[in-house]
This record gives C-alpha cells, sequence and structure tokens, in this order.
C-alpha cells in the first residue's frame, strides 16, 4: 500500500525528467544503437552526470536500459520519446507548459492554466507544433472507426479542429473519393503542400467566431473533451448552423462509463480540468449536450457518437 502512495508522489519528479529527456532528444541520439552516456550528454548539451542520473531513475520503470557500466541504449518504451514522434511531443509537453499548469491545481473546480490555453499556444509555435504532433497519437485508432462506418464515397469531410490533418490524410487515403477540409486555427503546425497532394484544403478559422465550412460529414477528433458544456456546446451549433439536410457529425471522443475506474481516464480528465476546466463525459451527459445543441444522437460506442442536426 505505501508503495502505491510512493508512485503517486513520485509522479511530478518522473514527469518533469521523462519531458526533459525527450526535449533534449536522447532517445534520437541512441536511435543507432548504444553509446556512452559522456557522449550521448555533450551531442544534446547536458552535464554529464545529471543526465546518467535521469537515465538511472528512468531506467527503473524500463525506459532507457545500461548495457555496460555508463553505457545506454534504447528500449521499446523509449524508443518512442522521439522528438518527431508523438509520445515525444506528449511528453515534452507533459514535463513542460502542462506540469506547470497542474502545479497550480487546486480543489476550486477552475482551470488552473494562467490564461486561455489556446491563446498561449498560439504565441508559442514551438509548443503548438508539439500540440499538433502529439495529436497524431491514437490517429489509427480514430481511423478504424471512421472507415467501419458506411461512406457514399464522394461526400465532403470537414475535420473540425482537425490540426495539421493527419487523421484526414489517412481517412482520404483509405476512401479517395472523398472530399476534404480541415477547420482549425491559423496556426496549426502543418504541411500545406502535402494537404495538397493529399487532395485537402486546410481552412483557417475558428469554430466560435467563424463559419464553419458545409459538409457532408463533419469529424470532430478528440476536440469536445477540451471543452466545458457550454463551448462545446456552441462548437456543435455553429457547425448546424450551415449544415446542409442529412449531414453527419461524427464525434471521435471517449464516453467513459460509471464503473471505468482506469487510471488514464481519470488522470487525463483531470489533465483537461486543469488545462481547460473542462471533463470526459459519460452517454448520458453526452446525450444531454447534444440534445442542447440541437442534434439527435444516432449511435453511442466506446469513442464514437454518430449524430445529426435535428
Amino acid at each position: 500500500m505505501s508503495e502505491a502512495v510512493a508512485e503517486l508522489l513520485r509522479g511530478a519528479i518522473q514527469t518533469r525528467v521523462t519531458g526533459l529527456v525527450a526535449e533534449l532528444g536522447v532517445a534520437d541520439a541512441l536511435a543507432e544503437g548504444p553509446r556512452p552516456v559522456a557522449e550521448v550528454a555533450d551531442d544534446v548539451g547536458a552535464d554529464r552526470d545529471v543526465l546518467a542520473r535521469f537515465l538511472h531513475a528512468l531506467a527503473s520503470g524500463g525506459v532507457f536500459a545500461e548495457v555496460e557500466p555508463g553505457v545506454w541504449r534504447n528500449t521499446e518504451s523509449s524508443a518512442l520519446l522521439g522528438r518527431e514522434m508523438p509520445w515525444g511531443a506528449f511528453a515534452q509537453l507533459y514535463g513542460g507548459i502542462w506540469h506547470r499548469a497542474a502545479g497550480r491545481l487546486d480543489a476550486g473546480g477552475r482551470p488552473a492554466f494562467d490564461g486561455d490555453f489556446w491563446t498561449w499556444l498560439a504565441e508559442h509555435p514551438r509548443e503548438r507544433a508539439l500540440f499538433d504532433l502529439a495529436m497524431e497519437e491514437g490517429t489509427e485508432r480514430r481511423l478504424e472507426r471512421l472507415d467501419a462506418l458506411e461512406w457514399r464515397g464522394d461526400e465532403t469531410v470537414v475535420d473540425v479542429g482537425g490540426g495539421n490533418g493527419s487523421l484526414l490524410r489517412k481517412l482520404i487515403a483509405r476512401r479517395p473519393g472523398l472530399h476534404g477540409i480541415v477547420f482549425d486555427l491559423p496556426e496549426t503546425a502543418r504541411d500545406e503542400a502535402e494537404l495538397v497532394r493529399a487532395g485537402i484544403r486546410f481552412e483557417a478559422g475558428s469554430f466560435f467566431d467563424d463559419r464553419v465550412p458545409a459538409a457532408d460529414v463533419y469529424v470532430l477528433g478528440t476536440v469536445l473533451h477540451n471543452w466545458p458544456d457550454e463551448q462545446a456546446a456552441a462548437i456543435l451549433r455553429a457547425i448546424c448552423a450551415d449544415a446542409p439536410p442529412g449531414a453527419r457529425v461524427l464525434i471521435l471522443d471517449l464516453v467513459i462509463r460509471q464503473d471505468d475506474d482506469s487510471p488514464g481516464v481519470a488522470w487525463f480528465g483531470l489533465l483537461g480540468l486543469a488545462l481547460f476546466g473542462a471533463h470526459e463525459r459519460t452517454e448520458r451527459e453526452w446525450r444531454t449536450l447534444l440534445d442542447a445543441a440541437g442534434l439527435r444522437v444516432d449511435s453511442v460506442h466506446e469513442a464514437l457518437i454518430e449524430a445529426q442536426p435535428a
């Protein structure tokens, strides 16, 4: 029992060290095989002794491994922490700006972030790029859920808050008859040429201030859980305002069960509280939200809700 408490208490320093190692690019420096920690430290600009202590601590959880005294290699886990990988981006966010916000969390029910997170992100291009990269994690699972649905084949699909367009690119690659539009803020880190090659148009705008492009299908991939109910309903109303008859709204977000005690759900939900004052939703909460926004729910799955403007 005491070990469970100790593990929780170590969480802050574990998160910070993992983020620092990802930011330094240690996993990238070890990508070609084992290397002395002194060489790696010199390459990434870290103190040799401090980096060795970081690696020893992380190795206790299976992240990095010492093959002989002072010589380190990647493990399956540490290899995910490359700078250009979604988990590496997540690690830098969790160990950086999210770590600072979590440190200000209290029991008052208000966001702990100092200001508006999205405004801050627009003013910090490095973290904006990390956020867009991190959001690629889970793309394959979201894609499988979308691909399993019935498609006419020539629909126009708007990915609302679609970031760098990674989900829509892969969906269109599987269903090339679809027409794609990514609708997101102008500062989104994206490869315009890659979107054009995929036949996707990027349209800059805010779903609070601008008209959401008309489409046959609207996809919201892990977007609404970042917003409290009032703002989430406003996003959905903006979609409904110009949605043509028969349009579908596909929400790719977690539908939590009341008996779900998995740590990932609980802790990630508290991150949403710290950053946005938001929360994950049960099926009843989703149905209440969509009804208030003027949508009819067609079906609810574990991480996919199908709806239509009423």
